[in-house]
């Protein structure tokens, strides 16, 4: 796993993060993957969506490199939050293969440029804006990572799965016996710390 070629390192940690969060969706229903579980509306296809816009945006625009299709929901009068759901007409598919062809737009771009090529990043403080390849790749990976966070929690208050991937969940495996428990003498902590 080692690799001293730093985009490829950078990259990989940037497809870690894309992969973990549509791992998110995986056996869920189309109202699962829709349904809104916190006062915000967070829900897992709208931060796939999200994350796929914000990403474009980055490593398209940023760099002058634009993605190749019209994102309607980042129109100036766009709704607010308007990236963060899906509508009726938006499919699962739709969504996942929309960030698909995001990735390999970004790739490409990532491909062509050096880690010091300059980008501006217009919606950024003037002070802040002129950035390099390497910076918005950092911050792409912590948007990603970030997101996939907030997808690993709405998962698990869907139906209990939680982790960082199918093949390694990064938990103690423990009966859900243990898992309650567990939970109880936290909350019991947390009281009594009131």
């Amino acid at each position: 796993m080692t690799d001293p070629d730093e985009k490829s390192v950078l990259l990989r940690y940037l497809q870690e993060g894309r992969d973990a969060l549509l791992w998110k969706l995986e056996g869920l229903s189309e109202y699962d993957v829709r349904r809104p579980l916190v006062p915000t509306g967070t829900n897992l296809l709208g931060l796939v969506k999200h994350v796929a816009s914000t990403e474009a945006g980055y490593l398209g625009d940023v760099f002058g490199r634009p993605f190749a299709e019209a994102l309607p929901w980042l129109a100036e009068d766009a709704e607010p939050n308007a990236d963060m759901w899906a509508t009726p007409e938006e499919s699962r598919d739709d969504i996942v293969a929309l960030y698909k062809r995001v990735w390999k737009s970004s790739d490409n771009t990532v491909a062509a440029l050096s880690l010091d090529a300059p980008g501006v990043v217009p919606w950024w403080r003037e002070e802040t804006r002129d950035v390099t390849l390497q910076q918005i790749l950092v911050h792409m990976i912590a948007e990603t990572h970030r997101h996939a966070g907030h997808a690993d929690i709405v998962r698990e208050l869907i139906d209990g799965a939680a982790g960082l991937r199918a093949n390694n969940s990064n938990l103690p495996e423990a009966e859900r016996e243990w898992w309650d428990g567990y939970r109880a003498r936290l909350e019991a902590v947390a009281r009594d710390a009131r």
